[in-house]
């Protein structure tokens, strides 16, 4: 028995592309890691010359994931394991830079979600987060991001954007910048006006009301 070569070559390209992105996404989540941190710290400097009582935190939670806080938001950030290849009809398809090579659409991703501090501390498992960009990475480093204002408007040149430290900090600063802007607001009344008995009696402002930055809202309106 011997395998065709064409299926050979098939799994074995396939692979190692994979593996190849792997590992530039990992990289790059380090790099994420080491710079958020180092950013968090300047934060915690920057509070004890200038007397703020405003915390700050990093959090490792595993290979994959860390977190921070600070001003009463948290940020996540997350990367999947597996690699991804974007669908025919999305834009990114559609450009020279990857027509000129279809093994530069396979991209990692690390996914950066919002969340409230409170939803955390006071265990509010209905509270709603919100991902705010995700970033894809391909095999050699040029990223692009998905995403809310700051993020989505400013890193979205796939062919000429490299992962660099400068880049890497400058969109751990916009994440903080964009998440900072992003306010809770005050639902409409009539999503709210009615509570259960069950609700009150279980303590509603702990497990059954649910806040969020846009409860009520549209998310999508924060692009225009």
């Amino acid at each position: 028995m011997e395998l065709k070569k064409s299926l050979s070559d098939l799994v074995f390209n396939k692979g190692e592309l994979k593996q190849h992105v792997y590992a530039a996404t990992k990289e790059t989540f380090e790099l994420f890691r080491t710079t958020t941190r180092e950013i968090i710290d300047l934060f915690k400097q920057e509070r004890q010359i200038n007397g703020k009582d405003v915390r700050f935190e990093f959090t490792d939670r595993g290979d994959f994931e860390f977190e921070v806080k600070f001003a009463g938001d948290v940020l996540i950030f997350m990367m999947h394991t597996n690699v991804f290849e974007f669908s025919r009809n999305h834009e990114v398809m559609k450009t020279p830079y990857i027509r000129e090579d279809p093994k530069r659409s396979f991209c990692g991703v690390i996914h950066i979600y919002n969340f409230l501090a409170d939803s955390f501390l006071y265990q509010r498992d209905n509270d709603l987060g919100y991902m705010i960009g995700r970033v894809f990475v391909n095999m050699d480093k040029h990223y692009f991001i998905e995403g809310k204002r700051e993020l989505g408007m400013l890193f979205n040149n796939f062919n000429t954007s490299l992962i660099t430290n400068e880049s890497v900090q400058s969109i751990v600063e916009s994440a903080i910048e964009y998440t900072t802007n992003f306010d809770l607001l005050t639902p409409p009344y009539d999503e709210v006006k009615l509570v259960s008995v069950g609700e009150m009696r279980t303590n509603f402002n702990k497990k059954s009301m649910v806040t969020g930055k846009r409860l009520g809202f549209h998310f999508q309106a924060d692009t225009d």
